[in-house]
């Protein structure tokens, strides 16, 4: 497979890649707990997340990677700390956590306690930190969860009132959503972002049985399955519109990652379309790291020159794959997508939230080498 010469990749994502987050250090873990419990200020907080961020970039860019992040360090949830800081959000005890199979999370959520607006968000700064940090040979990828993510959060149950009574119309709460996100990555653009990744996990729980209540009297489960991937699509897209050429998005499509657990099982066939069609993103990270995510069939779907990242190797444990299996599913799933355009990483991050995935840092990293050393055999030196 390495006799034919693949295009040199210049931006992320690069043939052996990550989704984004990483354990949190040992340190991290007890300044945050000590943070919380009011024993140490913001600042001694920020200076032991600046002191390890700087150490794992370091270990990123020694490991090979050419796009590396903060590791969401700063960050309890992958999303809710994005949407907390947003202008009109808050911080809000949930009445429930969300449900994975076997565990629940902890219950929090974010619920709107005014209009809507993106000025003057901290990821911003966040960015800007590892910009700072990084060598010249490597790229900063930032992560935020997708705007559909965020619509789903403020239209939960619970938070249904409080949403309400600053946009009875949801079409205005839709479009301010959007606004705010257009605002932020604009001011992401001009402090020197060019590699945006939307994490999204609304796609992958329609791959699955719809929940009751979702489903109405008079409507099929695919009507109403249909109408939810319009509204997705339209969210989603509200953003990815006429951004600037040299500002590359693409999107990780999540089915649950807490604590080494799951939420969502089936097979990409019910969202290719519009998903892998309409989406007008870069590049798809997918999660294809067990029998969950069905075949590669639906990636025939993928439009245009988009690449596709496969999510072979599991961030769930610290075991590791066989690599001639996962070389013979790459070739597998480049019946689908020519070779040229398929990437690999892991299938999500290692700590989507600050608990982290039941696997060692030593673990963790042996399972970045085992990535890079089945890119290089797979597409050679890039």
């Amino acid at each position: 497979m390495t006799t034919v010469e693949y295009t040199k990749t210049t931006h992320a994502p690069f043939r052996f890649d990550t989704v984004g987050s990483f354990l949190r250090p040992a340190s991290l873990k007890v300044a945050r707990a000590a943070y919380e419990a009011g024993k140490i200020s913001k600042e001694e907080l920020t200076k032991v997340e600046d002191q390890e961020i700087i150490a794992l970039i370091q270990k990123q860019e020694a490991a090979g990677l050419r796009a590396v992040s903060d590791g969401e360090f700063r960050r309890s949830w992958w999303h809710l700390d994005f949407f907390w800081g947003l202008q009109g959000i808050a911080y809000k005890d949930a009445s429930h956590g969300y449900y994975f199979a076997g565990k629940e999370t902890r219950a929090e959520t974010a619920t709107v306690t005014g209009k809507i607006s993106g000025e003057h968000h901290p990821f911003v700064e966040h960015f800007k930190f590892v910009q700072a940090h990084k060598s010249a040979q490597s790229e900063v990828k930032q992560t935020i969860p997708a705007p559909a993510q965020f619509f789903k959060e403020l239209i939960r149950p619970e938070n249904q009132a409080e949403a309400a009574a600053f946009y009875p119309q949801q079409a205005d709460l839709i479009a301010d959503i959007i606004k705010a996100y257009r605002q932020v990555i604009a001011d992401f653009y001009a402090a020197g972002l060019r590699v945006l990744q939307i994490d999204d996990c609304t796609w992958g729980m329609l791959v699955q049985k719809l929940p009751e209540g979702l489903v109405t009297e008079g409507k099929s489960e695919e009507e109403v399955r249909t109408a939810l991937k319009k509204e997705l699509l339209a969210i989603n897209n509200g953003i990815l519109v006429n951004q600037p050429a040299d500002l590359i998005i693409n999107t990780h499509v999540c089915r649950g990652n807490y604590n080494s657990h799951w939420s969502a099982a089936g097979g990409y066939d019910l969202v290719a379309e519009p998903l892998f069609t309409e989406e007008l993103v870069n590049a798809y990270y997918l999660e294809y790291d067990s029998d969950r995510a069905g075949s590669f069939v639906p990636l025939a779907k993928v439009s245009g020159n988009k690449g596709v990242v496969l999510g072979l190797i599991t961030s769930k444990s610290g075991a590791l794959e066989d690599r001639q299996q996962i070389i013979a599913r790459i070739k597998e799933a480049s019946q689908y997508v020519p070779l040229d355009r398929l990437y690999l990483s892991p299938q999500c991050g290692f700590a989507s939230t600050e608990e982290g995935n039941t696997l060692t840092e030593e673990e963790q990293w042996a399972k970045i080498a085992l990535v890079k050393s089945i890119a290089e055999e797979v597409w050679g030196q890039d």
